[in-house]
């Protein structure tokens, strides 16, 4: 295990404990030798978590849409920049890079893109474990969420096991090295 994508947004958001938590997060990476994949930004969340793993000497891969590019959210110094066309290619280069997927709290792209990661391991196109980092109880509802879609018949209890969610950077580390992918879904 490598490469590490982490899906956070282009917000900082109002709360503080957030903002450390992307730092830990960066501390993390570097001291346990993981590179950041991320969308590229520097701004928000995504700027302090790829300023932090630079500054600490750890290597950073940055992806994003040219339109993103166009309007000047990319961060300037990565170790590498990839441009691409749009935001599908964006994720589906980030998943083929990575080993490992965390969540930092963010808006809509940050859980849409946990997500869609998950959703893709159900199907057979993504091997990579998926954690959302959940800070201060951010994703509480939304685990509560994945649990009540279990209990309803549209997710099973097995692959229900295989999204994690935990505030403890230490959990990721364990979940991630001994993670085995679903078993791919037939009909």
């Amino acid at each position: 295990m490598k490469n590490i994508a982490v899906y956070c947004g282009a917000s900082e958001g109002n709360d503080q404990n957030i903002v450390k938590a992307a730092i830990r997060l960066a501390d993390w990476l570097v001291d346990n030798d993981f590179n950041l994949v991320y969308g590229g930004g520097g701004v928000g969340l995504m700027g302090i978590l790829a300023k932090r793993v630079l500054d600490r000497g750890g290597k950073v891969y940055g992806i994003m849409p040219q339109e993103l590019v166009d309007r000047g959210a990319a961060y300037d110094g990565l170790t590498e920049l990839k441009v691409v066309a749009d935001m599908s290619e964006r994720k589906q280069l980030m998943l083929e890079m990575s080993d490992g997927s965390i969540a930092l709290p963010g808006g809509p792209g940050t859980l849409e893109e946990i997500i869609e990661a998950f959703s893709w391991s159900r199907l057979g196109d993504n091997e990579n474990p998926c954690v959302l980092f959940n800070v201060d109880g951010y994703y509480n509802h939304l685990r509560d969420m994945f649990d009540y879609m279990t209990e309803k018949g549209f997710l099973t209890r097995k692959d229900r096991s295989k999204l994690f969610f935990t505030d403890k950077l230490e959990n990721v580390y364990t979940f991630m090295y001994s993670y085995i992918p679903p078993k791919i879904r037939e009909y």
